[in-house]
Formats: C-alpha cells, structure tokens, sequence
C-alpha cells in the first residue's frame, strides 16, 4: 500500500516519500497526528507558535495542551474538547487557532486512562476505546482543565466558552449542561447517539439542564449523524427553556462529518472557515470576549 505524503515537515523525516504502510503509519506518529484518521499530512494547517506561550503539560496525570497570546490582559478561557482520537497534534493546532483568535485555549487528553488512542490504527479499537469514557469522567477532568487554567494570571476564567470536534462536539453539548461558569458552546458535529459500553445520554437528554447556549454545526451529508437526528435536537431546544431556546443548529447541506478536520479526506474549505467564523461570532454574542 503505497501513501505519497509530499509534506515538507516530514520530508526531513522521510527523504523517499513514496512509503509503505509501516512508513505511513511512522510518519502520522511522528508528525503527532491520528493514524487511523488517515491523514493526508501534506494538507494539515500548520499553526505557529508565534506570538503565543504555552505548550504541553501536566494537570495531575493528566496531559494537557495551552496555548495564549503573549500580550495582553488575562484573556476569556475557551475549553477545546478532542476528537475520538484524543490529544492529537490537529486539536493542539486548533487550540493554537484560537489562541491566536485572543484566548486562553486549553485541551486535555480524555483518554488519558484508556490509552493512546490516536496511535491506534484500527479505527473500531479507537472508537472501542473511546466509548469506555464515562460522562462523570470526562466532567472532572474538564473541570480538572478549568481550575488549572483559572490559577494563570493570564486566564480570565469567568469568560468561559468551549468548543469540540466529533465526540468532543457532544462533550461541548454535555459540559455546557453540568458546568455552571459555561457561558457559551460550539458543536461541531457532536454525535447524536448512545455509544455503549459507558455512553447513555445523548444531548437531547440534557436539553432542560443546559446552563449556556450551544451552537451545533452539522454537516447535511453526514453519514453518522442522520439528519432526522439533528432535527429531533432542533425541536428539543426550541421546546426547552431560557439556554436551550437561545442555542442554534447550523446545517451545511452536502458537507460530511469531519469537515472541519483540514488533515482528514473530509476537509472541506469553505464550510470550515465558515464555522470558524460563526464560532467566534457565537462567543462574543455570548460573553466570551
């Protein structure tokens, strides 16, 4: 099985970039990003540093992620939660991206106790993997994330938002209904079903609790989150209280899931920069500014 990378931060790595499937699955590891995701490394944003601190840390046992301009006052903290895949270098980009937007971005790894899942190459060992993470787990590690972030002189952590991809965009969808501080939320493509063995509740079983508005961006050609789904979600909020009725569903017809994933097969451009846009709109509509 034969990969044509064609990245010039693996190029240095891999002088023959016409590899195998071992070479292939060395190179993801090396550049830091999911193997089973299939990445196509040559088309992954590459975020600087630039104008940022942070890096890789430890909360407790728990790896983590940051990243925040060096100028400034302290900046509103927004929570990025990952993907199947955990801590991968793609959700260490996207925490840069929104650093460099004027935040205090923070990531942990959820899967910290399960193992390491984005160096797993059978995609149904990944998603095995990540349905033994239950919601009471991944609520205090989150928390866990915040009061770390909140100690940073550099945090302003009553201005809290949070954003998520895949099974992060259903975290987005949970969190924003168990933490009080949550002023705002950002879904993108959070998944719509039960995932045993630990996964029960879907986000329209915690409509009645959300304690922040959330903004679910779905693609309308999605082949894992049918859209009958996305419409029973739209009718719940819209039926529910004060959060729920001021939160928002967003469907790019034709886009699949992932689309915002610029290293995956299902990268799709303008959808992405839109919810991008639409992301930051919904945070400073909210007080995350």
């Amino acid at each position: 099985m034969k990969r044509d990378l064609q990245n010039s931060d693996l190029n240095s790595l891999l002088p023959d970039v016409q590899v195998d499937r071992r070479g292939f699955v060395a190179a993801c590891i090396a550049a830091g990003f999911a193997v089973s995701a299939e990445p196509v490394l040559a088309q992954a944003i590459k975020t600087p540093m630039d104008g940022l601190d942070g890096g890789d840390i430890k909360i407790g046992e728990m790896p983590a992620y940051y990243a925040v301009p060096k100028a400034g006052g302290p900046r509103p903290v927004v929570l990025v939660a990952a993907e199947i895949w955990g801590l991968h270098e793609h959700i260490k980009d996207v925490t840069r991206r929104v650093a460099k937007e004027g935040y205090f971005a923070i990531a942990n790894e959820p899967y910290y106790k399960i193992g390491e899942l984005w160096k797993i190459e059978d995609i149904k060992q990944v998603i095995a993997g990540a349905n033994q993470l239950p919601d009471d787990q991944m609520f205090k590690d989150l928390d866990a994330t915040l009061a770390w972030a909140a100690k940073n002189q550099r945090a302003a952590a009553d201005k809290l938002g949070i954003t998520g991809f895949c099974r992060g965009g259903r975290t987005v969808w949970m969190y924003s209904a168990h933490q009080p501080k949550t002023k705002a939320g950002v879904a993108w493509y959070g998944g719509l079903s039960p995932a045993q063995p630990a996964i029960s509740q879907t986000p329209v079983d915690v409509v009645a609790k959300l304690r922040a508005p959330v903004l679910g961006l779905y693609g309308g050609a999605d082949q894992g989150i049918p859209l009958d789904q996305v419409e029973k979600l739209r009718a719940a909020l819209q039926s529910g209280d004060k959060a729920a009725k001021q939160s928002q569903i967003h469907v790019y017809e034709g886009m699949p899931h992932g689309f915002n994933a610029d290293y995956r097969p299902s990268y799709r451009k303008e959808a992405a920069e839109d919810g991008w846009k639409r992301m930051l709109a919904w945070f400073k509509q909210h007080g995350v500014a």
